[in-house]
């Protein structure tokens, strides 16, 4: 199969590009996008467990697990014991958090609107259908 006709090649150049503008648009914030990833879901869902919050942004608990360590040493997240399971450590961001977490959103979403903006309505939404098929189908290949 010749490379320019293999669909993966392709989504992983928009992946990378797509990463790579992200990254430039949180600098002011000093985040990474899996640490950009984790803030945002935190200010959405408060004290969720690290575990979940791995699931939602699509990484490894071990990676969420670094993750959350540099934004907890860096003071921007706050993680303690479950009021029922001692075991569970609820997440939660801290007012540095929250500003960093606004602050790389802002460039996040100037990056995604940008993005949005070189389709129409029916293009973009043609595209997320044909993005959640390639995921299904990969999915199913596992």
């Amino acid at each position: 199969m010749p490379p320019e006709e293999r669909i993966g090649s392709h989504v992983k150049r928009a992946e990378q590009a797509l990463l790579a503008a992200k990254n430039a648009a949180l600098k002011p914030a000093a985040v990474t996008v899996p640490q950009y990833a984790a803030l945002l879901w935190l200010s959405e869902k408060p004290g969720i467990s690290a575990a979940a919050l791995a699931r939602l942004c699509g990484v490894t608990p071990p990676t969420m697990n670094t993750v959350l360590k540099n934004l907890q040493e860096r003071a921007l997240i706050e993680r303690t014991p479950h009021e029922w399971h001692r075991n569970v450590l609820e997440t939660r961001l801290t007012e540095e958090g929250r500003a960093a977490m606004e602050l790389a959103d802002a460039g996040a979403v100037r990056v995604e609107r940008a993005l949005a903006a070189a389709f129409s309505t029916q293009e973009r939404d043609q595209l997320i259908s044909l993005l959640g098929r390639c995921a299904e189908v990969l999915d199913a290949q596992r």
